[in-house]
């Protein structure tokens, strides 16, 4: 009995020492309202890092989510309203291999044909898009990363994916209104 007890007592000893992974957390403020958003940097250290490097340097402040899907997904992280791209840093590697599901209200890195071509766009699944998901190596199997989680203003999530969308220049899906990401900040605990 002595012995069950002091495992107990190590065992708590040791998790108190292990200190708690840290989870950032970030605000992306829109006309729309506030979406709040947990970043898995434990699974997805790179996508974390990189949409960070985006944030604090305010490469978002004044883009938009230039793509809506409705039952699919919002995009942004690019354009202005103007539809004119701003500059992006290098691609980086692409972790959708991370065990991380494109779930409802998760968000994860947009990207083009080639597997690590990810630069500041990302998206937020708007239902479970399990076809999204990594599956093998090839292009097409391999998955767009996810790296964090709507933990508040999934309403507003779901109010910019009811947005009406028309076809702005070569862009399909643009919303008529634009949905305007004024900032991304980190929360300050």
């Amino acid at each position: 009995m002595m012995k069950k007890h002091l495992l107990i007592i190590l065992a708590v000893i040791l998790l108190l020492a292990v200190p708690a992974f840290a989870v950032t957390e970030v605000v992306i403020e829109t006309n729309y309202g506030d979406i709040t958003v947990a970043l898995d940097e434990g699974k997805a250290p790179q996508s974390v890092a990189n949409f960070l490097t985006y944030a604090d340097s305010n490469h978002y402040n004044d883009t938009i989510f230039h793509r809506v899907i409705k039952d699919f997904m919002i995009q942004g992280g690019n354009f202005s309203a103007e539809m004119a791209p701003k500059k992006t840093l290098a691609p980086i590697k692409n972790e959708a291999s991370n065990g991380l599901r494109n779930l409802r209200g998760t968000l994860a890195m947009a990207r083009t044909g080639v597997v690590d071509s990810a630069t500041s766009q990302f998206f937020i699944n708007l239902k479970d898009n399990d076809f999204l998901d990594h599956k093998d190596t090839s292009v097409r199997g391999y998955g767009y990363a996810v790296f964090g989680k709507v933990v508040k203003g999934m309403d507003v999530v779901d109010k910019i994916g009811t947005s009406p969308t028309h076809t702005y220049q070569r862009f399909p899906d643009v919303p008529v209104e634009a949905v305007v990401i004024r900032s991304v900040r980190r929360v300050e605990k």
